[in-house]
């Protein structure tokens, strides 16, 4: 079976056992074994490939080699971007796009099915993000400058479509508050409903739609500030 090679986006397997080594964490021979997905007369991906959400957890659960490189393969993009969004740099969001899967790999026997595997995925990758915030400032990537459109015929939404790889927006976003931070991203960029963010956030709907408001008055006000 071909391994993945995951840059930017993409999963190294082997990744996952080097840094558990590195964690020394307690790793028992059928986890490493499902680490490097050995052969076996079980499934094969083209069998994988048709189980449903549920199933397919169960497989990762039981080691059947593969199953959770389809995970990987399947919510590796929307995860990255998340990340990405959260810190603006290449470098940190693949690190914590790491973080997210081992975290995801160790805690699926966890996954109660309450929600969807993505919502799961998108929670952990929030905490995975606010904890870095909260230890590192993100820094920005240097673009090459574009033409801005009036700030004040645009509005943050229609602003957010048009130029989301803008250095000057994403360096607005890494200054809002880390939950205003996470409901504009989920809800602007990831068209999650105030529901899903809420689930993901541990919040009410409410507190939802709440922070997403003040999320757009702040950009707005980063953005003409910073113009």
């Amino acid at each position: 079976m071909s391994r993945c090679r995951f840059v930017r986006g993409s999963i190294n397997t082997s990744f996952y056992i080097n840094t558990i080594r590195k964690r020394k964490a307690k790793v028992n021979t059928a986890e490493v074994r499902r680490l490097t997905f050995e052969p076996s007369a079980g499934l094969t991906n083209v069998t994988l490939a048709d189980l449903d959400e549920r199933s397919l957890i169960d497989a990762c659960i039981a080691g059947v080699p593969g199953a959770f490189d389809l995970v990987v393969e399947r919510h590796r993009r929307p995860v990255y971007q998340l990340c990405y969004r959260f810190v603006g740099n290449h470098e940190d969001a693949s690190d914590l796009l790491q973080d997210v899967f081992l975290r995801a790999y160790r805690g699926l026997r966890n996954f109660r099915g309450q929600s969807s595997l993505s919502t799961w995925l998108y929670r952990i990758g929030v905490n995975v993000c606010l904890n870095r915030v909260t230890a590192k400032r993100a820094e920005t990537e240097p673009i090459e400058e574009r033409h801005f459109v009036d700030l004040r015929t645009e509005s943050p939404s229609e602003l957010l479509l048009k130029q989301e790889r803008d250095a000057r927006v994403r360096a607005a976003i890494a200054r809002l508050p880390p939950k205003q931070r996470a409901t504009l991203i989920l809800r602007t960029y990831h068209e999650l409903s105030h529901q899903e963010i809420a689930d993901v956030l541990g919040s009410s709907v409410g507190a939802v739609k709440a922070n997403f408001f003040h999320a757009l008055g702040n950009l707005r006000k980063l953005l003409v500030e910073g113009g």
